[in-house]
């Protein structure tokens, strides 16, 4: 099987939005990486659906707040946005969805078991999406998917589990 990283690009941030974060969040040395997911028809059909790195950080405490920051600077009316942090090999750490100026984050999961069943239901949400958008309901098809990403946002890096479960307890 092929092991292919998705290259994480850095950019200046997403359209109309102009980064808060109060540390140096421009220096590739930092290990963590910020990104918003790209999942627009526009984004996937042109290519350019890899995640856009928001900001990096050097501790994963830091790269956190800077997610809550993102989500307190999002309009209230605002749809959710999935962000995840990467570490510098681009592997999962956490992920979540910003919304009303918080971040729900996805609880990890802690094995491999879990993980084939996480994946499997996101797969069913995907085809339960995709019958939505043929019947005609795209607000249907929509939260599903969204359902399904934040299932996939579970999906940390088996080095980052136990750690980013802590994290998550730690912050509560």
């Amino acid at each position: 099987m092929f092991d292919l990283p998705l290259p994480i690009h850095p950019t200046t941030g997403p359209r109309g939005f102009a980064p808060v974060f109060a540390v140096g969040d421009a220096d590739p040395n930092h290990p963590f990486a910020l990104t918003l997911s790209r999942r627009t028809p526009a984004d996937l059909m042109s290519g350019r659906a890899a995640p856009l790195v928001l900001a990096r950080f050097a501790t994963l405490a830091d790269a956190m707040l800077g997610a809550i920051d993102h989500a307190e600077g999002m309009a209230t009316n605002t749809a959710p946005q999935l962000l995840a942090i990467f570490d510098r090999d681009e592997r999962l750490v956490l992920a979540g969805a910003a919304s009303d100026c918080a971040v729900a984050w996805c609880h990890p999961v802690m094995s491999a078991t879990e993980a084939r069943g996480v994946v499997t239901e996101a797969s069913q949400l995907r085809a339960q999406a995709g019958r939505a958008a043929t019947w005609g309901e795209p607000d249907l098809a929509q939260r599903l998917r969204h359902r399904a990403d934040l299932l996939d946002g579970r999906l940390v890096d088996p080095l980052w589990r136990a750690f980013a479960a802590r994290s998550l307890q730690v912050a509560a």
